[in-house]
């Protein structure tokens, strides 16, 4: 096996990777790892430190606008590493103010806000239900008493006496003047006497003409004097009503203002709270009868949902407070940031057939919550709900929180409801979102820069040096402790290291994706508690490792499966002409897996154009063009200089169904177009990977791991042969974490893994034979690839001329 790949080495210059390039192992022993009690949490936060800074700043500056925007990629962990660090600046800060509405007694629409000391709130709510309960006791018997009956007595009588007075009085005044007043079922009448005596009708008119005229004269006398009496009935009425009204105010007003003095002394250093105490006590001595009688609708104009509706006028409706052993800021993480729990809402409740509301229906929001601390969102759920960020960004512009309803941000609204004073808003937001969430903010909407001016950005990678990965062995360590799973011996935290390296794509980097990694710990634990194991060790983490992608890896399996049974051709022995192996990377949800893909070319004489036949059916993205494209231009470069490009040529990748993106089968591509044009064979025992620039030199390309192990488990299902192999770009060598078969087929000389610089390394190995340079007369060395290929274009141009003059001479004739 040694004599093939020194072959090829003596070929082409290019040897084979050793097991320490395809994977760059973790030996734990050299770490200086504390115990597990001597974890610091703060080795969750690793590597982050441009973030940090970011976040601490933020939470600082106390100018408006200087709001956070986390750009954290799923899986960093960094929502928890923020909550932490502002949970423990907000631990030192001052509680904030308490708020209520209560009653506008003069506008019951347009309830009233106001901000008490924190934890008072709580105070004002249960005095004021304090002082319901006693003037529910007292007033009654205040109202009963016998003080109140013999007053109210005296002014009944008094109003009595004045209206029998008077109508006494007129009632001597007409019998002197032979008439009296008589009460009938239709009401007052007055008839003339004659001895005393009421003259009936049949007697009148017996008078005589002169008696009946001084009759009727006197009569409408009596009558006109009557009717200015019972005038003035209503009058005497209200005046006794506003006697009675002045004496129940007099009443109560002693007894409400005797229940009001404690709360006023309670609240005298709050002028917004004792201005509302007066309007209640105005409020109560003018509806003191509702606590005479049950009834089922209050005084505030809007129908009151409760069966005893009588006195949540004078109830406190706390939207936010802090208790008295509350000594911190607020952090409010809110994971369902609708418009309503945004910004608070008005509810509703049905009510004899229709939607009732009043103030004490009113329920605070996320902002109400975090004013004068801290609320954390998700950028994802903030958008997906409607109004939610445009209510957002309306509270932060004006600093105030104003309760708004759907209907209001649509402009339906059109019935009378409620509009309670907004609330004064100081508070920092912290949104949680990817990099693509900002950057299209910043872009559609003008006012993300004003509103959100500080950006935390959170790496998902770091380097891997050694002080790095000594820190990942304590954020494993800390992991643990945590989660409370057993303890990683040094080999399994060997492996983790590893394990984050791959995850990176970079034998040089470490992921700091947090959830991935606790998920694999979670699941070595498992299987270490269920072996009986108090340590957690390596073969428990290769373990998880291995059942996470045996759970996903399905499609995967297919796709080799239908490669074995020769549906998808692939050939890994022997060698074709113009016919190549490469690679790709396809990926399903999380999992990400590597296939071979067959590439052909062939060529003809022509105008000098490369037909891309995926970009000519549009399944060719443009990053692919391009490097086809890239193609033409190597090739009329570095071919043939002094003749003009007469090649017409077509690549294709062979039962390709989908889009075909990117430019990693570059490389693969023109190796297949120098194979048709040289018609030289290439190995079918190696794939290839890698980009090619226009000077021929092979660039790096993503997911070589998965795209080397992928033809691996091609060859190994059919039988390693010994030859085969791997071409990728030498400068992919540096992000080689490949799994241990594959390692230990290469280390077994069973399988090879080449880097290639240049399109001249891979075309050697490829073909077997030199590429060769230019000598000093301008030509390619006799018997090499590159002179084979410039002969043919040179062939190609004289067939293209040749063919040109043919036409023209036959034109002549």
């Amino acid at each position: 096996m040694v004599d093939k790949f020194a072959e090829q080495e003596l070929i082409c210059g290019v040897a084979p990777l050793t097991a320490k390039d395809l994977m760059r192992a973790c030996d734990a022993r050299e770490f200086g790892l504390h115990s597990a009690s001597e974890v610091d949490p703060s080795a969750f936060i690793l590597g982050q430190d441009r973030a940090l800074e970011a976040v601490d700043f933020g939470s600082r500056i106390a100018h408006s606008g200087f709001n956070l925007f986390v750009m954290s990629p799923p899986g960093t962990g960094a929502k928890d590493v923020i909550r932490r660090r502002l949970a423990s600046k907000a631990a030192r800060e001052t509680p904030p103010a308490d708020w209520v509405y209560v009653n506008n007694f003069d506008a019951p629409n347009r309830p009233i806000a106001l901000k008490l000391p924190p934890g008072r709130s709580i105070v004002l709510r249960d005095s004021m239900n304090g002082l319901i309960d006693d003037l529910s006791a007292s007033l009654p018997a205040v109202f009963e008493s016998e003080d109140y009956r013999n007053r109210r007595q005296n002014i009944d009588e008094e109003f009595q006496t004045r209206q029998e007075q008077a109508l006494k009085e007129l009632d001597n005044k007409s019998m002197a003047r032979k008439a009296a007043i008589l009460r009938t079922p239709m009401g007052w009448v007055v008839t003339p006497l004659k001895e005393s005596k009421v003259i009936k009708p049949d007697e009148f008119e017996r008078l005589s003409p002169e008696e009946q005229k001084l009759a009727k004269e006197t009569i409408a006398d009596i009558q006109d004097e009557l009717e200015q009496l019972l005038g003035a009935v209503p009058k005497f009425e209200k005046e006794r009503r506003e006697s009675i009204r002045k004496l129940d105010e007099e009443t109560a007003m002693l007894a409400i203002g005797q229940s009001l003095e404690e709360i006023t002394k309670r609240f005298s250093d709050l002028p917004e709270v004792l201005a509302y105490i007066d309007s209640v006590r105005t409020a109560l001595i003018k509806h003191t009868a509702i606590f005479m009688s049950p009834q089922t609708e209050g005084i505030t104009g809007l129908a009151e949902p409760s069966s005893d509706g009588r006195f949540e006028p004078f109830t406190v409706n706390v939207i936010v407070t802090h208790a008295d052993g509350d000594r911190a800021a607020p952090l409010v993480h809110e994971d369902h940031p609708t418009l309503q729990n945004l910004i608070g809402r008005i509810e509703h409740i049905a009510h004899q057939g229709a939607l009732i509301t009043n103030f004490t229906l009113i329920q605070s929001g996320a902002l109400h919550r975090a004013n004068g601390g801290y609320l954390l969102l998700d950028a994802r759920q903030v958008f997906s709900e409607p109004f939610a960020w445009a209510a957002l960004k309306r509270a932060l512009r004006t600093q105030s929180i104003r309760i708004k309803g759907p209907a209001e941000y649509l402009g339906f609204a059109s019935t009378v409801s409620l509009e309670p004073a907004s609330i004064p808003l100081d508070i920092k937001v912290v949104i949680f979102g990817e990099r693509l969430h900002y950057y299209l903010l910043l872009a559609l909407d003008p006012e993300m820069r004003d509103l959100f001016k500080v950006v935390a950005d959170f790496e998902e990678v770091i380097d891997r040096t050694p002080e790095n990965e000594c820190g990942f062995a304590e954020l494993l360590r800390a992991i643990c402790e945590r989660e409370k799973l057993h303890p990683l011996d040094r080999s399994a935290i060997g492996r983790m290291i590893e394990h984050a390296s791959r995850q990176a794509q970079d034998a040089g980097k470490l992921s700091l994706e947090i959830e991935p990694i606790t998920d694999r710990l979670r699941e070595a634990d498992f299987l270490a508690r269920e072996e009986g194991r108090s340590t957690i060790v390596r073969s428990d983490i290769v373990s998880a490792i291995d059942a996470e992608t045996r759970r996903t890896d399905r499609v995967r399996d297919y796709v080799q499966e239908s490669i074995l049974r020769e549906i998808a051709l692939i050939e890994t022995e022997g060698s074709e002409v113009g016919q190549i192996n490469a690679l790709s990377v396809s990926q399903i949800g999380d999992f990400r897996f590597g296939r071979p893909t067959r590439i052909t070319a062939r060529v003809g004489v022509g105008a000098g154009k490369v037909v891309d036949i995926e970009r000519e059916v549009e399944l060719g993205g443009p990053i692919h063009s391009k490097g086809v494209l890239i193609l033409s231009g190597y090739l009329s470069t570095r071919y043939a200089l002094g003749l003009p490009t007469s090649l017409a040529a077509t690549l294709v990748f062979e039962q390709s169904y989908g889009a075909v993106e990117g430019d990693s089968a570059s490389c693969a591509e023109l190796f297949a177009l120098l194979s048709a044009i040289s018609e030289v064979p290439l190995r079918q025992d190696l794939a290839v990977t890698g980009s090619v620039n226009q000077r021929g030199t092979v660039q790096a390309i993503g997911g070589v791991n998965e795209k080397v192990e992928g033809f691996f488990d091609t060859c190994a299902r059919r039988g390693l042969s010994g030859r085969q192999g791997v071409l990728i770009p030498k400068s992919n060598v540096q992000h080689l974490m490949l799994r241990e078969d594959v390692i230990e087929a290469c280390t077994s000389d069973q399988f090879a893994v080449y880097p290639i610089s240049t399109v001249d390394d891979g075309i050697a190995l490829m073909t077997g034979r030199t590429a060769g340079d230019r000598q000093p007369d301008g030509k390619f060395a006799t018997g090499t690839l590159n002179r084979l290929v410039e002969d043919k274009l040179a062939a190609f141009a004289q067939t293209r001329r040749n063919f040109g003059q043919s036409n023209m001479d036959n034109h002549s004739t």
